[in-house]
C-alpha cells in the first residue's frame, strides 16, 4: 500500500498531498497495460474511479467508454490551454483559467435557460391551440368545416 506523500514544489505555498489509490465497489482496474496507459494523457485508474464513484455500483463500464473519457479529458485540456495561451501576459494567472473554463461552466445554465425557452413556447402552443377552437368554435357554422 502507497503512503501518503507530500509534494513541494519550488514555490512553497504550492503544496499538494498524494493519497493512495481507493477501491471502488472492492475493484481495481487492471485492463490497461503500461503500453495501453502510454497512449493518452492521463492515467486510466483516477479517470475510472471518478466516473465509478458517480455511478451505481452495479453498473460496469466498457474499455472504450474508459478511453473515450480519457481522450475527451485531453481534447478539453488542450481547448482550455489554448484559451489561456491567448493571454497578453507571460504569466497564466488564474483568471486566464477562470475566463478559459467559463462557457464549460456555464453548460447547467444554459440547460436551464433551454429548458425554460422551451416551457414558455410549449405555453405559447397551448395557448394558439386553444385561439384555433375558440375561433372555429365561434366563427364556422356547422356545415362549414374546412380548417
Amino acid at each position: 500500500m502507497v503512503k501518503d506523500k507530500k509534494v513541494v514544489s519550488e514555490d512553497e505555498e504550492d503544496v499538494v498531498e498524494v493519497k493512495p489509490a481507493i477501491e471502488v465497489a472492492g475493484e481495481v482496474d487492471e485492463d490497461f497495460s503500461p503500453e495501453d496507459e502510454a497512449k493518452f494523457a492521463f492515467p486510466m485508474a483516477p479517470i475510472v474511479r471518478l466516473i465509478k464513484s458517480e455511478m451505481d455500483q452495479d453498473k460496469m463500464i466498457r474499455r472504450r467508454v474508459k478511453e473515450g473519457m480519457n481522450t475527451w479529458l485531453e481534447s478539453l485540456c488542450r481547448k482550455v490551454a489554448k484559451k489561456m495561451n491567448q493571454s497578453d501576459y507571460t504569466m497564466v494567472e488564474i483568471d486566464d483559467f477562470k475566463t478559459a473554463i467559463e462557457p464549460y461552466e456555464m453548460i447547467d445554465a444554459v440547460e436551464q435557460e433551454r429548458q425554460r425557452i422551451v416551457a414558455t413556447l410549449e405555453k405559447i402552443k397551448q395557448d394558439c391551440d386553444s385561439l384555433i377552437m375558440d375561433v372555429n368554435r365561434k366563427f364556422i357554422t356547422p356545415g362549414d368545416e374546412t380548417v
